[in-house]
């Protein structure tokens, strides 16, 4: 579904060039959910805009559905670390903003209802704590029925239970509706309770340090299971190696 072939990013030319990945080669399957984790600043956020379109590798390719990519695509989502609501529009507007600009009249109750908003329709962001303004950017995205799902660590700097209640409601979302996933996230607990397959990324220039399976990924009870906590224990140990 997504292949990421030798994708190199670089900010800027000469002497003042910043590399931000390097030589980065894995590929998603057709509905599998992968995490990437890695530490602060060696190039996430990058690799996932490049995915998305919005960023043009350096070097290499990304192919989705076989495709090249070389903008943003209607069948793929993005969604940000800050929800990135307009403060005068309600949940309702916010979430079906990026339908009506691409004049589209599919309903987003379903949506809304899902994620626990029905009731808040009409309130402004504004009015809304910080894990209903993060639910209110994934229903934007998820509106759009994308093939591919592409979130940028959307539980940052939420409390635990909160951020808990949302992985929750990602992986519920996903069973229901077979997207294919790629989130990033710098929380070594989160990419084990959502990523069949977790990419381990090294400092900047990002490079992949490692592949790990994670076949007891899929229920919400995987969180308190001791293979959970080993495998955390052992991606963990692999972040600390490279760090």
């Amino acid at each position: 579904m997504i292949e990421v072939q030798n994708v190199s990013i670089v900010y800027g030319s000469g002497q003042g060039a910043v590399p931000a990945l390097e030589d980065i080669s894995f590929s998603v399957g057709e509905g599998e959910m992968v995490a990437v984790v890695g530490p602060s600043g060696c190039g996430k956020t990058s690799l996932l805009l490049a995915i998305d379109g919005l960023l043009r590798p350096t070097s290499g390719r990304i192919l989705i559905g076989g495709e090249e990519v070389r903008g943003v695509r209607r069948d793929v989502a993005l969604i940000l670390q800050d929800a990135g609501l307009l403060p005068w529009k309600t949940v309702r507007g916010n979430a079906e903003l990026t339908l009506r600009i691409q004049k589209r009249r599919e309903s987003v109750d379903g949506i809304l209802s899902a994620l626990g908003l029905n009731g808040f329709e009409g309130r402004f962001p504004a009015e809304l704590s910080e894990g209903m303004r993060r639910r209110v950017g994934i229903a934007r995205a998820l509106a759009l029925r994308p093939k591919v799902l592409l979130m940028d660590e959307p539980m940052a700097n939420l409390d635990s239970l909160t951020r808990e209640r949302i992985q929750n409601l990602i992986l519920d979302l996903w069973w229901e509706m077979g997207f294919t996933g790629i989130l990033v996230t710098h929380d070594i607990e989160e990419a084990v309770f959502l990523g069949q397959r977790i990419v381990v990324l090294s400092p900047r220039p990002a490079r992949i340090r490692a592949i790990l399976e994670n076949p007891g990924m899929g229920e919400h009870a995987y969180r308190g299971s001791p293979e959970f906590l080993e495998r955390a224990q052992g991606l963990r140990r692999i972040l600390e190696a490279n760090g």
